[in-house]
């Protein structure tokens, strides 16, 4: 059987199975084992992206590729032009205009979903815990391993829950491979760019049920009720959150 054979079967029986994988996922006792019972997640691109416009439907789950390139990113980019700048938001607001496929910075799209962490930034833990910085958030939310290296290290290093995007390659400006990191398991992406790859990292929450990460509660936040417009009123939303979508839908660029 040929490869693209054998990744449409598989899709067909994780069309079959999503029921009762929703059933795991909803069940506390089972939402840890779902991707060791289904691990073709682990090896078929596209099916957390199903899994999702199985929940939503095609058009929600459209929404942020639809609209990023013409309307979330140049007011986003627009909106932290007027923010004092640190050096982390210099450096990159500079990538953005000396892109290079030879530069050491993250593409354009990579860089302006940092430069939101700066708008929205990390949420406190808690007395007991340091407040970090967004560009400590941004190590959370991305990490880059460079062609060749072992995706071993990478995995036994991260954190069992959270998922985080990663992304493989030469440079940070050319990319090869994205993949999902989550329970220390890597899921590769179906997406060949950053902004595409991004997508499927917000979609893994879901597909998974599990909660954001702390610190990018904010970002998730956002990108979910402004931008997918999941449980617009319903979810729990900070006051930042609320008054940087006010901001950028209010903002004639």
């Amino acid at each position: 059987m040929s490869r693209s054979a054998d990744a449409a079967l598989v899709k067909d029986n994780m069309k079959a199975t999503f029921g009762h994988r929703q059933e795991m996922v909803h069940n506390p006792e089972m939402s840890s084992v779902v991707i060791d019972l289904f691990p073709r997640f682990m090896d078929t691109p596209g099916l957390v992206s199903q899994d999702f416009t199985m929940l939503f439907g095609e058009e929600v789950s459209g929404r942020f590729l639809s609209q990023w390139q013409t309307f979330y990113k140049p007011r986003i980019i627009a909106d932290c032009k007027r923010l004092p700048h640190s050096t982390h938001m210099n450096s990159l607001l500079s990538s953005l205009s000396q892109p290079s496929d030879w530069s050491d910075d993250w593409d354009s799209d990579l860089a302006t979903i940092l430069l939101l962490l700066h708008l929205l930034p990390p949420t406190s833990q808690g007395k007991k815990h340091k407040k970090i910085s967004a560009s400590e958030a941004g190590d959370r939310l991305v990490k880059f391993m460079r062609t060749g290296q072992s995706m071993a290290n990478v995995l036994i290093g991260s954190q069992p829950a959270a998922p985080f995007l990663l992304c493989v390659g030469e440079r940070k400006s050319s990319i090869q491979n994205y993949f999902i990191v989550m329970e220390q398991k890597a899921i590769p992406c179906e997406a060949n760019t950053t902004v595409a790859a991004l997508d499927e990292l917000f979609k893994t929450h879901f597909v998974f049920g599990l909660s954001y990460d702390e610190p990018l509660c904010n970002l998730f936040t956002f990108v979910q009720t402004t931008m997918y417009g999941i449980d617009v009123g319903t979810a729990k939303e900070s006051p930042r959150v609320r008054e940087i979508r006010a901001r950028l839908l209010n903002n004639s660029h």
